[in-house]
């Protein structure tokens, strides 16, 4: 039985994840809270290797579909190895992506039946629904900026108008679960943002405690 709680964190490549994440751990940490931490694809030894093919430049003829059951599998086996076990435990979790992005990224992305995705998402997390989760929000121009001096990924190498309905489809997201989501402008003060989701994260570890 689910007894901690579940953050996530999303957004198109360069919106400051990565940041956030960092300064919610400091908190975490100088609050003596358990947690851990985990990223997708990835977070096992088995989904390190299937990150390595998603992201891979060279495997540029792969499939949507494919692409999408990659990320499935690697999800599945990090949580039912990893994250459920973690959240029956007490901890506070932490993961850098989750299955927003598949709906994100290969459902708006690239096209494939939201409906089907969202089947998917269920039987590959067994049903489990993060707590909360934050969308780090930057324009594409701003996204340019940030990873202009990056040797890109996959991913992060595709056209505009791919990221552009990567970027709408997180907002999307958003407007139909705004009780789950918190979009916050990724432009802003890094310290003031990790302080309004230090707050968020303190708050819903009060509720549980209840």
């Amino acid at each position: 039985m689910k007894s901690g709680i579940f953050i996530t964190f999303e957004g198109i490549d360069g919106s400051g994840k990565t940041t956030q994440i960092t300064a919610l751990i400091q908190h975490l940490d100088e609050a003596g809270i358990p947690y851990q931490l985990f990223r997708e694809p990835g977070g096992t030894g088995i989904g390190e290797k299937v990150r390595d093919i998603l992201l891979d430049k060279n495997n540029d003829s792969m499939l949507s579909m494919t692409e999408l059951l990659l990320y499935s599998a690697s999800r599945y086996q990090l949580t039912k190895s990893q994250i459920i076990p973690a959240l029956e435990s007490g901890k506070v979790v932490i993961c850098d992506r989750f299955y927003d992005s598949s709906t994100a990224y290969q459902g708006y992305g690239r096209g494939i039946d939201l409906d089907f995705i969202m089947r998917l998402n269920a039987a590959a997390t067994d049903s489990l629904v993060p707590d909360k989760t934050f969308i780090l929000d930057i324009s594409l121009e701003e996204r340019h900026l940030r990873l202009d001096n990056k040797n890109l990924d996959r991913l992060e190498q595709e056209a505009l108008d791919f990221h552009k309905r990567v970027h709408d489809g997180f907002l999307k997201m958003a407007a139909i679960e705004p009780e789950r989501f918190i979009v916050l402008e990724g432009n802003r003060n890094p310290e003031e943002l990790s302080n309004e989701i230090w707050e968020t994260v303190k708050t819903l570890k009060e509720l549980i405690n209840k």
